[in-house]
């Protein structure tokens, strides 16, 4: 037996592309975006009663990473990318049917429109349902997770001091935390567990309409190079 399902909406997202964005929910407070709600729930009806959640489970589907043949076992990021285990003991983004969930904090409702923040959701992302979250239900104390047990360690994140003003101007232009938002999402350092770059070698990443250039002065440390418009 097969379902199908609709979107329900699609997110505009400050990510761009897949890299560097937060390996999960809630790790970037600065990651925002809008969930453009559509025909028939587009309509005040669907969203009344919102305005009394500060959080939303959104289901959705990794629309960039959708397979025909499921996956079994998966390489996820946490443990390096270079050992596998069971799909179903990971969030990784092969799914055996695209589907991701995420919690995120709802700013407020707008007509059609959800504003919404701590995302790692990507630019387009179709979502299928939303459920306000419950904390008395949500929340399970003393619950455990031996593989995902604690929030990625961060690095140090510097700037260089052009690459800084470059981000606060683009940042009032945007009316976006973007300083922040930069920050935050490159002190879980997105480069692949398994790799040691030389200093020389640059890493990128699209935020907004901007294009993120950095590179490791050392193997536990950031620097930010330039924050200019994609596509100069």
């Amino acid at each position: 037996m097969t379902y199908s399902v609709s979107p329900i909406g699609f997110v505009r997202s400050c990510f761009k592309e897949k890299f560097a964005i937060p390996r999960q929910p809630q790790l970037a407070s600065a990651a925002r975006g809008v969930l453009e709600l559509v025909a028939p729930f587009d309509q005040g009806d669907a969203v009344q009663g919102l305005e009394q959640v500060s959080h939303v489970w959104l289901l959705f589907l990794f629309h960039q990473a959708l397979e025909e043949k499921p996956r079994l076992k998966v390489r996820p990021p946490r443990l390096g990318g270079n050992k596998s285990m069971g799909v179903f003991a990971t969030r990784a983004t092969h799914r055996p049917n695209g589907i991701g969930q995420s919690v995120v904090k709802l700013d407020r409702v707008e007509g059609n429109r959800l504003f919404i923040s701590g995302i790692d959701l990507l630019d387009g992302t179709p979502v299928v349902d939303i459920k306000p979250y419950v904390p008395y239900a949500d929340i399970i104390p003393g619950a455990t997770n031996d593989i995902a047990n604690a929030a990625p360690q961060l690095i140090d994140v510097q700037w260089a001091e052009s690459a800084l003003k470059q981000a606060h101007t683009h940042a009032q232009r945007l009316d976006e935390p973007l300083v922040e938002l930069i920050e935050q999402c490159l002190a879980q350092d997105p480069r692949p567990a398994y790799q040691t770059p030389a200093p020389e070698r640059e890493y990128g990443a699209q935020f907004w309409d901007l294009d993120v250039r950095w590179h490791y002065p050392t193997p536990e440390q950031i620097r930010v190079l330039e924050v200019i418009p994609a596509g100069d």
